[in-house]
């Protein structure tokens, strides 16, 4: 008896003091880190006084590219969710891998046959990109040979890890496919000639009879419902994916073509040659200045097939870690091309670190024109300090969600690599925007 009370003390003793280390070691992580500089002071109130951010978890560091000195930092090495902040990564990806043009498709011809292979190509026959040549060159040859299309290269799924499956309605979240046509969506326009339709298909239903302001698909099919005389409602243009348009689109290019289309699971032999469409540029700048997430998981995928033979989000995704990111010494979670995900994770410093290997990696002003510039695209609001832009960077946002992870010039004409990640704030997201807006002026007026 005497025995097992006196082990029972040394129990309560160890955890005890186990217990107490804990609560020391916790406590010292918490403490915030104090400012150094009446600067840094400064940007630390704006934080913690913003009515939206303080509700939330921020996290902010500010790096001087000009001298190699980190400036300052909040929760740097924390994980948020990023959103679209992941398109800078799959920027990085396709500068690193694609070449001048985009691939359009894999081929292999015979005197008979000509067999092509989809790269997801997401310009093909959108209505935001010219008419490249990649139509002309697949009906030059449908005319004295027989057509095979083969997926046999492709493991991926429609959807991308963690997307929310009742967000299929919404432009933003088209499915994927190796052969893209049509941006993957039904193109509702109007303009001064009326409202068109494109595609229009035998394929596809459309009924007019919703509420205004109501353009949906059904969950199952591709049966469309669009307002009553949606001729007379204020709008430019609508997009609504389209369901399992990886078969769909086969049909659409037989439409197109007036011609069968044989289908076949092969895989792509190394011989393969490939043709090309859009200059990359062009699709990039839309990518990021529009955050289109259609273009970014497609250009994510065209990637890993450039590097391999196979069409697959995570083994794209393994495959650049692997090659570019193996010397970081943390680990972020990458699973989608575009941050429509809420499985990503990523800590500022994380962010800083690709900034910092972007601006080594590339030319300045060519990086700088692919990203959002001043009062275009999404910061658009952002002020301009005598006519010039001095953000240049790619924001990512959804509900309790607002980033912004890029490159800011000071009045003195310093450049700042900046990551500003904000997580689990109460309110709507432009009063976000606006707070992290307003720190960031004081950040380039300040240094």
């Amino acid at each position: 008896m005497m025995l097992r009370c006196r082990n029972l003390d040394i129990r309560l003793v160890y955890y005890l003091v186990i217990g107490v280390i804990s609560l020391i070691f916790s406590s010292c992580s918490s403490i915030k880190k104090l400012p150094t500089s009446t600067f840094e002071q400064k940007i630390y109130d704006l934080l913690d006084t913003s009515p939206v951010l303080s509700t939330g978890f921020s996290g902010l560091v500010l790096y001087d590219l000009t001298n190699g000195k980190e400036l300052l930092s909040r929760n740097k090495s924390k994980h948020f969710i990023p959103a679209s902040n992941i398109k800078l990564f799959t920027l990085f990806a396709c500068l690193k891998t694609l070449g001048d043009s985009i691939p359009a498709l894999k081929y292999i011809e015979t005197d008979s046959t000509f067999t092509f292979w989809g790269t997801c190509d997401a310009t093909f026959l959108h209505p935001k990109f010219p008419n490249s040549k990649v139509l002309d060159f697949i009906q030059s040859k449908a005319k004295s040979k027989k057509l095979i299309y083969s997926y046999g290269h492709s493991t991926i799924n429609h959807y991308g890890k963690g997307w929310m499956w009742d967000d299929y309605n919404d432009y933003y979240q088209t499915e994927l496919t190796p052969f893209p046509m049509f941006g993957n969506a039904l193109h509702v326009c109007k303009d001064s000639n009326g409202l068109s339709l494109y595609p229009i298909s035998s394929k596809i239903v459309i009924n007019f009879g919703a509420k205004p302001n109501d353009f949906k698909r059904n969950l199952s099919d591709n049966l469309f419902t669009l307002p009553l005389m949606t001729d007379s409602l204020m709008f430019s243009e609508k997009e609504i994916p389209f369901k399992d348009v990886a078969s769909l689109n086969i049909l659409f290019l037989e439409d197109t073509l007036k011609t069968k289309i044989s289908i076949e699971k092969s895989h792509l032999p190394k011989e393969a040659k490939t043709f090309y469409s859009t200059p990359v540029d062009t699709v990039y700048k839309r990518m990021m200045q529009v955050s289109d997430n259609m273009l970014a998981e497609h250009l994510l995928l065209s990637c890993g097939l450039v590097i391999s033979d196979t069409i697959s989000s995570k083994y794209a995704i393994d495959t650049i870690k692997k090659l570019y990111f193996s010397e970081m010494i943390t680990t972020f979670n990458w699973v989608d091309g575009s941050g429509l995900s809420r499985y990503n994770l990523f800590s500022p410093d994380e962010m800083i670190f690709l900034l910092k290997k972007m601006y080594s990696s590339f030319p300045k002003d060519r990086l700088f024109s692919l990203l959002t510039i001043g009062k275009e695209g999404r910061l658009k609001n952002m002020d301009l300090d005598n006519g010039k832009p001095f953000v240049f960077a790619k924001s990512g946002s959804m509900n309790g969600v607002y980033n912004l992870s890029g490159y800011l010039n000071t009045r003195s004409g310093r450049c700042i690599a900046f990551s500003f990640l904000n997580n689990q704030f109460n309110g709507p997201v432009y009063l976000a925007k606006k707070e992290v807006e307003r720190i960031l002026i004081a950040v380039h007026q300040s240094l």
